[in-house]
């Protein structure tokens, strides 16, 4: 009998696991195409959120319980610093390129994120290497890198405040997306790829020259604040009757009291994402 090659019992054949490990390659790739090209914002940017995203999800493959409080706090605190860092590094710089195109940029943004989430769900139907949540995380992480490339690319002297404080939310939400996978009995192998998606696409995008004009980066980081604010809204934590904090609870659909409890959790961590990002920027403002 042919024996399946593994890796401290890890499948190399799997479609999960190929995945991810090739993920893997590719961003060790790109990171070195960074170096070459002196990219080194950008490759900060990239490893700070593949090491966030794959420390997090590390930990929530770990976590076999079924407490859905840990789950309200990873997307509670990756959707208060998401929403927080678009409002703060985002918006006024969309508005003080260009008003009114900021303005545009930031509707687009808001409006394509609805549309892409929804058609995304037909991915759903397809036989992928992996689940729902870290298809969708990797369409964001690819599509969040692209904005950062462009956005490094046509301002090259903005800080590198800004770029960690978009990728702030990736160690809550690989924790969450870790955790919701492996509690259906799925490997997390395949976040990996959202992991590495900011640098797989952010990298590439950073080495080619934009214009420097006004208008053009007001439609750049309007359209990026919007994304990113519909991104931040989505992983809002819904502890509502029905929805999936409900569903993991496992408690009977009249007890409210544990619902009651998750939205004094879902308050609290999202409050302190924001904050967070609040701490970091007083941390280094000059």
């Amino acid at each position: 009998m042919e024996r399946t090659p593994t890796v401290r019992g890890v499948d190399l054949t799997d479609g999960e696991t190929i995945l991810g490990l090739g993920s893997l390659a590719a961003f060790l790739a790109v990171s070195t195409l960074a170096a070459v090209a002196e990219q080194w914002k950008l490759l900060a940017i990239a490893w700070v959120a593949f090491v966030a995203m794959a420390g997090g999800a590390l930990i929530g493959a770990r976590v076999s319980d079924r407490q859905p409080n840990r789950l309200v706090w990873g997307y509670g605190l990756a959707s208060g610093a998401m929403i927080t860092s678009a409002a703060v590094f985002l918006v006024p710089q969309a508005i003080s390129q260009h008003a009114k195109i900021g303005g545009f940029g930031i509707a687009a943004g808001v409006l394509v994120g609805y549309n892409a989430h929804t058609i995304g769900h037909r991915l759903t139907h397809l036989e992928l290497p992996m689940d729902t949540t870290a298809t969708e995380l990797a369409a964001h992480a690819l599509s969040a890198g692209l904005i950062i490339g462009v956005i490094y690319g046509a301002m090259p002297e903005l800080g590198l405040l800004l770029g960690l404080a978009i990728v702030s939310h990736k160690g809550p939400a690989g924790y969450a997306a870790a955790r919701r996978s492996t509690l259906a009995g799925e490997s997390a192998m395949p976040i990996l790829l959202p992991a590495a998606g900011v640098g797989l696409t952010a990298i590439p995008v950073g080495t080619v020259a934009f214009p420097d004009s006004a208008v053009f980066n007001a439609a750049v980081f309007g359209f990026a604040s919007g994304v990113f604010l519909h991104v931040a809204m989505d992983f809002l934590p819904t502890c509502e009757v029905g929805g999936e904090i409900d569903r993991l609870s496992e408690h009977d659909e009249h007890e409210h009291a544990v619902l009651d409890r998750m939205r004094t959790h879902a308050l609290a961590s999202t409050t302190l994402g924001g904050l967070a990002v609040l701490v970091a920027w007083l941390a280094v403002a000059p």
